[in-house]
């Protein structure tokens, strides 16, 4: 048995018998980082962590190169943090995708803070929705903001036909700005609401998330179509 073996052994049967139940922060990332890091004392890696990105929360939403620069850290390492976080935002997602009603730009923005949490690139999507506002699917339109990224109507309104959608909203996020749509946002949002109108589709809203922060077009009045 290696040096650090004991107290791993003892740190798994604590998790299996407690759970994380009185871990704290840096203990649950040390007994985490055995399942990449097999030959050494995660413990200084945890507590070096904590103190770089000052949270649980902060090390998990890492990007991977980032956490690379902490001693210690490898790229498997790095993609066992990455994933525990995203694994888990994709579980809820999934689960709320099962009935979910978007009938308003607070349950909608709420969705689309969720969806967009700790994504650092700029991506638009398309919800799709029924009559009554259930979504019926959450689509990836493109990368980038409407008003840079390509953004395809053929396949925007291919996608609201594909789900027989009877209203959708698009959505893109501001990664490193704030939750305020531009005038391309604007003159974006005519055109793809033309194109929505042309198979009787509804553009209900455009919502713009930065900084668990979202900006509605329909509330603010800036919805034209």
């Amino acid at each position: 048995m290696g040096i650090h073996d004991g107290h791993r052994e003892k740190m798994r049967r604590r998790f299996l018998e407690t759970g994380l139940e009185g871990f704290a922060d840096h203990e649950a990332l040390e007994l985490l980082l055995y399942y990449a890091i097999p030959r050494r004392d995660t413990n200084p890696i945890a507590h070096a962590l904590m103190e770089r990105y000052d949270s649980l929360s902060g090390v998990l939403n890492a990007p991977v190169e980032d956490l690379e620069k902490v001693e210690g850290i490898g790229e498997s390492a790095a993609i066992l943090l990455s994933l525990v976080s995203r694994l888990s935002r994709k579980a809820r997602i999934a689960d709320a995708s099962q009935e979910t009603i978007l009938n308003s730009s607070e349950r909608a923005g709420a969705y689309l803070l969720e969806r967009f949490a700790g994504e650092r690139r700029e991506l638009v999507f398309l919800l799709c929705l029924d009559r009554k506002g259930r979504l019926l699917a959450c689509k990836r339109l493109a990368e980038g903001d409407v008003a840079s990224a390509d953004l395809n109507i053929r396949k925007l309104v291919e996608m609201a036909l594909l789900t027989s959608a009877s209203a959708v909203i698009l959505a893109h996020n501001h990664p490193s700005g704030v939750a305020v749509p531009s005038s391309s946002d604007e003159a974006a949002t005519r055109q793809v609401a033309e194109a929505l109108r042309t198979i009787g589709v509804r553009l209900v809203d455009h919502i713009v998330v930065a900084d668990r922060d979202f900006v509605s077009m329909a509330d603010s009045g800036d919805l034209l179509g």
